[in-house]
């Protein structure tokens, strides 16, 4: 997705699947904690319908609709997390295994954080 679009303007904007079909409204939109860029958005299914998340990657901004490129039963399926608080990194992951996408692995931990470089104490 456009990374220089202001995650306000996509709140309110209308949300349609891969084949086109309305899936709802853009509810809320979440930043990535380390860069601030729009990662996911809340999307509104129905009048009295839940939000599910849906990746703003790879999803496009097109004529003032966001396209979503995922069927609607996937979407409705999505994990519940609630709106209106922070993902967490656990949650974010089954979002991303639920929809498919690769995610970058963490960092690996330096368990020798304590070794001074060059140092062999054997």
């Amino acid at each position: 997705m456009q990374t220089d679009i202001d995650p306000r303007n996509l709140i309110g904007r209308k949300a349609f699947d891969r084949r086109g079909s309305k899936i709802g409204t853009v509810d809320e939109v979440y930043l990535d904690d380390a860069t601030g860029i729009p990662e996911w958005a809340a999307i509104r299914m129905g009048f009295f319908g839940r939000d599910a998340f849906v990746p703003l990657e790879p999803s496009e901004l097109v004529e003032g609709t966001l396209r979503v490129p995922f069927e609607r039963s996937l979407i409705k399926d999505a994990p519940d997390f609630g709106v209106g608080r922070h993902l967490s990194p656990e949650q974010e992951l089954q979002l991303y295994h639920h929809y498919g996408l690769d995610t970058a692995p963490p960092p690996p931990l330096d368990h020798d954080f304590g070794n001074t470089a060059g140092r062999d104490d054997n």
